[in-house]
């Protein structure tokens, strides 16, 4: 039993199920996942197809849409013929379990996670015809009697996702369930998408589904782009040299990890992936007949994690940014896209008035809300890749944070709200605290006054707030290890 279990086996952890494509930043981002497996509770790893992947059928069918990139039909695309990558991660994920164990108990043993891998509709794009073991997976967590929410990933396209949900109206409609089936999975499912990867979110489940809360999560932070956003200070975590050191030279998981120049493709021949090639400009790569769709970088670098922002927010519980798409976190802030839907796109980061959010943003001024968490992610990333190769004794770990009093709070106009932390450090590492008004995330529009004396704080409601009004303060603590992490906490004040 590890130092940690006391205080984190008590904190509910959110349900999730990822569905993924053969792509070479799916698998880094499972890579992530995985060792952040221990703060959610894994109910589905799923294959899923999308307009870059899909596998065919085996049988010689030809699939052509004339629109996409390729000009011929295909039997396959971009997908190998015995693709694991998945279970590739997940057996690097065994061969490290035993050391993740020492650091947190919680995190689920290797064949609870095998248990959980399914093939969905992978055969084409946007293929919802038949059912497959993966939409069966998610229809029946979908309905099973525990409660709400269950957050779908959808990394790849929404056709698993669509095809469960038709079984779901295709057992229930007619009946006198379904009005009752119907709102309750609307409630219980949560969608997190990178754009719609076919066409069965517009096609079917927007209109069929409209009450399942759907969150817009793509960005360019954490993506084959990241480059353009990421902070000018947090650019070295994109370097060979830190991905070097903190990533691929620590243990089987961080090996597998995908970076420029390594010699690997997903599929052997893709003319769109050039990203295992180093040493060579774009002209090089076009006369050698790929198609060069971002500059390349040294061997070693960054290349890609897109599909990160999908889960980011379900990670830290102390930010409680998987409560609501409003509150942000390390996946970023989301406003409303649409009057009267629960659909949610990724603010603008100058969207809030007055909000720091704008300042933070990397070379294009935007993205913010995800750029200004990117290096505490990548710390965070580096550290649990260390638990991996470590024992207790040997590695970091999180401060505790709490918060006396709990953390939703009411208060009126004008009264003066006082807030004392807890904050010990498990390694016996000395811990900075830091408090600020998150003044984004709160509904309340206007200057906060805060005034922080180490584990004390005070917030001044202000005269003008009106009933039902938020203000998110965040509690920040910092120890001083050689690879410092931290822990949060946010309390929400309404005003009453």
């Amino acid at each position: 039993m590890s130092a940690l279990e006391p205080v984190v086996s008590r904190i509910p952890r959110p349900r999730t199920i990822v569905t993924a494509d053969p792509e070479l930043d799916d698998l880094n981002s499972m890579i992530r996942f995985l060792l952040y497996s221990n703060e959610v509770e894994v109910e589905g790893l799923v294959y899923a197809s999308s307009r870059f992947h899909w596998r065919g059928d085996g049988r010689g069918t030809e699939f052509f849409l004339p629109e996409r990139e390729y000009d011929k039909p295909q039997t396959s695309w971009r997908w190998a013929p015995s693709e694991r990558f998945i279970h590739d991660a997940v057996e690097a994920y065994a061969e490290v379990h035993e050391n993740l164990r020492r650091h947190d108990p919680r995190y689920p043993e290797p064949d609870a996670l095998r248990a959980v891998i399914r093939d969905g509709n992978i055969d084409f794009e946007g293929d919802t015809s038949a059912e497959s073991p993966g939409s069966r997976l998610i229809a029946d967590v979908l309905l099973d009697d525990r409660p709400g929410p269950v957050f779908l990933q959808l990394w790849a396209g929404p056709s698993t996702v669509a095809r469960a949900l038709m079984s779901i109206e295709e057992r229930f409609r007619g009946t006198d369930e379904w009005d009752a089936v119907h709102a309750a999975v609307s409630a219980k499912a949560v969608i997190t998408k990178f754009a719609s990867q076919d066409g069965t979110y517009d096609d079917y489940i927007a209109p069929v589904w409209p009450g399942i809360r759907t969150i817009e999560v793509a960005t360019l932070a954490w993506g084959y782009m990241a480059r353009r956003t990421v902070r000018a200070e947090d650019q070295h975590l994109l370097s060979a040299e830190w991905t070097r050191e903190n990533v691929t030279e620590v243990g089987p998981l961080g090996a597998l990890y995908r970076v420029w120049g390594d010699g690997r493709q997903m599929v052997p021949g893709d003319m769109t992936d050039y990203f295992h090639l180093s040493g060579l400009s774009a002209d090089e790569l076009r006369a050698q007949g790929y198609q060069v769709w971002m500059d390349p970088q040294r061997a070693g670098e960054w290349i890609s994690e897109g599909d990160t922002t999908n889960m980011l927010n379900l990670l830290v519980p102390g930010l409680r940014g998987h409560e609501h798409p409003s509150y942000g976190g390390w996946g970023g802030r989301y406003r409303p896209t649409e009057p009267g839907a629960d659909t949610w796109g990724l603010v603008d980061a100058a969207f809030h008035p007055g909000g720091a959010e704008w300042a933070t943003g990397g070379p294009t001024g935007d993205e913010g809300s995800v750029a200004r968490w990117f290096a505490d992610a990548q710390a965070d990333f580096a550290a649990r890749l260390r638990w991996t190769v470590t024992g207790w004794d040997e590695a970091n770990h999180h401060p505790r944070l709490s918060i006396a009093g709990g953390i939703d709070r009411e208060a009126a106009p004008g009264d003066r709200v006082a807030l004392e932390a807890s904050v010990t450090d498990p390694d016996g590492d000395a811990v900075t605290l830091r408090w600020w008004v998150y003044a984004e995330a709160g509904s309340y529009v206007g200057e906060v006054a805060l005034a922080a004396d180490g584990a004390q704080a005070a917030i001044e409601i202000p005269a003008d707030a009106r009933p039902g009004d938020t203000i998110h303060v965040i509690a920040e603590a910092l120890d001083d290890a050689a690879l410092p992490l931290k822990a949060y906490q946010r309390v929400i004040i309404t005003v009453r």
